[in-house]
């Protein structure tokens, strides 16, 4: 089965979405199961996982409506306050649910750098191993410092990387990401995605030679067992097609083996997310 493991659905809110800004007027509008169905099939992709883009629980109750009524959505990773002092309770009764796979919060957008370190964010992020939840990581790259950290802290919790730690691919900047990415990998129980590449480069320019780089030090670190494709649709869009998500992934492991192709586009994210 083949996984697309980053995707998001939305229907357009201009206030609630108001990080969507002017120049990417191309995404401000909805985006829903009957838009990514045909292009899934046209790649020939199975299934996705439908990630939040809201920081809200009615997202998540959102996210799961649809994968009900849509099949090819394998996986919701949801949103829940994880600095609640109830959040156990909350997650109890999202267990329910077996589409929910998972959680994230936009750290990458927290004044506070190192919420992911406050013992409120920890105790949450405990209480998902509890229930078998796995974590998102969406943070910028001054950020995988205190990552490292977190996921020194709770060794037996999944964590996956958004977005390759989201690099300064479009300032040409990597020796100091490569080395936190380095340390990142180390850890057993941190996964990546090989999502998001094209918005953190040239929106209108970008080539492969720009992005290569990046995949090299990924691919190096965690190895064919601990990366996963994702598109990042619709946000993609900003900066290219659907179908060219894919082709940066299939031109760049064409070398690699069918065995090794399988688990980047779908046996990783099976396994990680528990599909």
């Amino acid at each position: 089965m083949r996984i697309d493991a980053h995707q998001h659905f939305w229907r357009f809110d201009p206030v609630r979405d108001s990080w969507i800004r002017d120049d990417m007027s191309i995404i401000k509008r909805d985006f829903l199961p009957g838009d990514l169905q045909p292009l899934l099939e046209q790649a020939g992709i199975n299934g996705c996982i439908a990630v939040q883009a809201d920081q809200s629980e009615d997202e998540t109750d959102f996210l799961v409506e649809l994968a009900n009524a849509n099949t090819f959505i394998k996986g919701v990773v949801g949103w829940v306050d994880l600095q609640s002092e109830n959040v156990e309770e909350r997650l109890a009764h999202f267990h329910q649910f077996q589409i929910i796979k998972g959680f994230r919060h936009v750290l990458q957008g927290e004044s506070r750098r190192d919420l992911m370190l406050t013992p409120a964010f920890i105790n949450g992020i405990a209480a998902l191993q509890e229930f078998g939840f796995t974590y998102d990581l969406l943070i910028f790259p001054d950020q995988l410092n205190f990552c490292k950290k977190l996921v020194a802290r709770l060794p037996e919790q999944k964590f996956v990387l958004d977005h390759l730690g989201k690099p300064y691919i479009n300032k040409g900047e990597i020796k100091e990401w490569k080395e936190d990415m380095a340390a990142m990998a180390k850890h057993p129980n941190v996964y990546c995605k090989l999502s998001g590449m094209v918005t953190e480069a040239d929106w209108r320019a970008w080539k492969m030679e720009d992005i290569k780089p990046y995949l090299d030090v990924v691919t190096n670190a965690f190895g064919t067992d601990k990366i996963m494709f994702g598109s990042d649709w619709p946000v993609c869009l900003v900066a290219a097609e659907y179908s060219q998500t894919i082709e940066i992934i299939n031109e760049y492991f064409s070398p690699f083996s069918s065995n090794e192709k399988q688990k980047i586009f779908g046996e990783n994210a099976i396994r990680f997310y528990n599909l």
